[in-house]
């Protein structure tokens, strides 16, 4: 079976290491643990990777965040994948730092990205990866923080927790959409397995 794998960010090195981006990080330290390089094709950087018999295709959009949609659209119509072997690996502010949330389905939300995902799919029923980004920010000031730089304090846990989502993502291929989120969403992060 073949999935299709995307991290939302932003590309460029202007917002390499910005809270937004942490989809990319994911993508980043997936290919790390499984041995693959990304190339620049069509409306993302891709990397191919085999996992207990499954083809993974993992893609960084680089349509910028508010056009995810076109470069998921592409690449689940190229690689002919199914909706149920989708996974949107995102940022999400209502997720406290570091925290991770599987979900079969659901609302964008206030996520410019996967309300564009929607919009052009044209259904909520896809599953996401949340990955909590925390929201510590003064009123009014929600896209300085995501669009901001991660503090040496929030490094020590998204770091973690980065690695914690590679892990979450390889349990969804592997046991399926409903078993993973059992897993997933009852265990604790690595910042909380410390304490």
């Amino acid at each position: 079976m073949k999935y299709l794998i995307v991290g939302l960010g932003n590309p460029g090195s202007e917002y390499a290491n910005d809270r937004h981006n942490v989809g990319f990080l994911v993508m980043d330290a997936l290919a790390i643990k499984t041995n693959s390089r990304f190339s620049t094709e069509r409306y993302a950087d891709v990397a191919k990777v085999k996992y207990r018999g499954h083809i993974l295709v993992l893609i960084k959009p680089n349509t910028y965040m508010n056009l995810s949609g076109n470069a998921v659209r592409y690449w689940l119509e190229k690689e002919k994948i199914s909706l149920q072997h989708l996974l949107i690996v995102l940022d999400d502010l209502d997720l406290p730092q570091g925290q991770i949330r599987l979900r079969a389905k659901g609302s964008g939300g206030s996520h410019n990205g996967l309300n564009h995902i929607i919009q052009v799919l044209d259904t909520e029923d896809f599953p996401r990866l949340r990955i909590g980004i925390g929201s510590d920010f003064p009123k009014g000031m929600q896209v300085d923080y995501v669009l901001g730089q991660w503090s040496k304090e929030e490094e020590k846990i998204m770091k973690p927790a980065i690695l914690d989502a590679a892990d979450a993502i390889l349990t969804f291929v592997h046991l399926g959409i409903e078993r993973a989120m059992n897993i997933v969403n009852t265990k604790k992060n690595s910042l909380t397995d410390d304490n």
